[in-house]
């Protein structure tokens, strides 16, 4: 069936992957606002959310990276209409992927005091971390799990099934947290931040829940383990490997800015969470159009249509940069009364509001960056991917992160070397594609 490359069929698939990939970072979210006003030790808890945040994000962004090769696979074998040849395949990278996650899950307890430490917590903050960490990462392989099977929803052109496990993973813990966090007198004790830790991994074991009965009730993929191994295998893991490296860089990145946070002081760790929530809420947000590429690129690669390739591209580079403005002008209309979910006290808000335009002004930046790292999954080129991460990592952001140290700019260099970051990201992807595609237009 011919891929239609119009407003209508994007957004199909873009809404709800948008729907679907805010909801992690609505987890850290509610969280990071719940925990921020708590009434006892209010601002040490929103830093040991913000760092044991940052870490499990990197966790789950390096391992859950097979949710891209996955989808790309399964995409192009649709596009080409060989799917009935890759139905074997997901079980098994499910399985290698859940494997290594229980590894390196129950290598990580062993060691958490010295992993917060390495962050720069210590005292109160590193004991609150210490707490948070060890409800919250049993979690962690359930989010691995959905991840995976929300990969091949998208393979096969459905964002709808992942939109509602996240709706309902959201809601559920959003109403757990004011639970579990504050307590309901004469029935629920209030638990303060091992509340919040609870509630997000509980709506994580029902999301995994749901992941697992729509895959078998909704689709014809099994995830029964059959013998001999997929031939793409293979593929899959060099391209999840590309993706782990590429992970790995990112998050060398956003635990750096952290880090750097942290050894500030409380009030700057405490404002740089709540700029980095929002931050993250935003890229996951316009992503949604980076998921579209992602689906639809992959399946008109597979099937040929380049003409159809670079109207994809046009057309989500277009609606992201659209939904991109429309948060920047959300932002600075309501920036105060958006620091004031998340904190009430007056030094952690005012260096929140000192630094939030760079935030906002970085959005259509961003939204470069995130859809064409969309489409050039979609691509199956992991590899350009993992080397354009490298090199915006380790000679963009460090660099200007340690001169702005230096310098003494304090949170102003953290968020400059970021912004710097993300303009080699999407600047390096850009002129890849249109070198790439724009010659093959007039061979088709």
């Amino acid at each position: 069936m011919k891929t239609v490359v119009n407003f209508k069929t994007i957004n199909k698939l873009a809404i709800p992957a948008t729907i679907a990939g805010i909801a992690e970072p609505i987890l850290s979210i509610t969280d990071t606002a719940i925990v921020g006003n708590i009434p006892v030790d209010g601002v040490e808890s929103l830093a040991a959310a913000g760092i044991v945040g940052s870490f499990l994000s990197m966790l789950i962004w390096v391992l859950g990276q097979t949710r891209s090769a996955i989808s790309a696979i399964i995409s192009q074998y649709l596009g080409a209409g060989k799917l009935e040849e890759v139905k074997t395949l997901p079980a098994q990278a499910i399985f290698l992927n859940i494997v290594l996650s229980i590894i390196i899950l129950l290598s990580t307890i062993f060691i958490v005091d010295e992993i917060f430490q390495l962050m720069n917590a210590s005292g109160k903050i590193l004991n609150y971390c210490i707490s948070y960490y060890s409800i919250r990462v049993w979690g962690f392989p359930l989010t691995l799990f959905v991840f995976a099977v929300m990969g091949i929803f998208r393979g096969l052109q459905n964002t709808y099934y992942p939109m509602l496990i996240a709706i309902v993973g959201a809601v559920l813990n959003i109403g757990l947290d004011f639970m579990l966090v504050y307590g309901i007198d004469g029935v629920i004790e209030a638990m303060y931040l091992e509340g919040a830790a609870w509630a997000s991994l509980i709506a994580q074991g029902i999301m995994a829940i749901m992941a697992f009965v729509l895959l078998l009730t909704k689709t014809d993929i099994s995830l029964k383990i059959r013998f001999p191994l997929h031939k793409e295998l293979n593929r899959l893991i060099v391209m999840s490997l590309n993706l782990f490296v590429r992970a790995i860089a990112l998050n060398i990145a956003l635990i750096l800015a952290v880090r750097e946070a942290t050894a500030l002081g409380d009030k700057y760790i405490g404002a740089h969470t709540i700029a980095i929530n929002l931050w993250l809420f935003s890229a996951f947000f316009i992503d949604g159009y980076g998921a579209a590429g992602n689906i639809m690129g992959g399946r008109l690669f597979g099937a040929g249509n380049y003409d159809g390739l670079w109207l994809l591209a046009k057309k989500i580079m277009k609606y992201g940069l659209v939904v991109s403005i429309l948060l920047m002008l959300l932002g600075f209309a309501f920036y105060t009364p958006i620091g004031h979910i998340f904190s009430n006290e007056t030094a952690v808000l005012q260096t929140f509001y000192s630094i939030f335009f760079i935030v906002i002004l970085g959005l259509p930046i961003n939204t470069i960056a995130f859809v064409f790292d969309g489409v050039f999954k979609g691509l199956g080129e992991m590899g350009y991917l993992r080397n354009v991460l490298l090199a915006a990592t380790f000679l963009g952001f460090i660099p200007i992160l340690f001169l702005t140290k230096y310098a003494h700019w304090g949170l102003y260099g953290i968020w400059i070397a970021l912004t710097v970051w993300m303009v080699i990201r999407g600047g390096t992807l850009l002129w890849k594609f249109r070198r790439k595609f724009r010659p093959l237009l007039q061979n088709t």
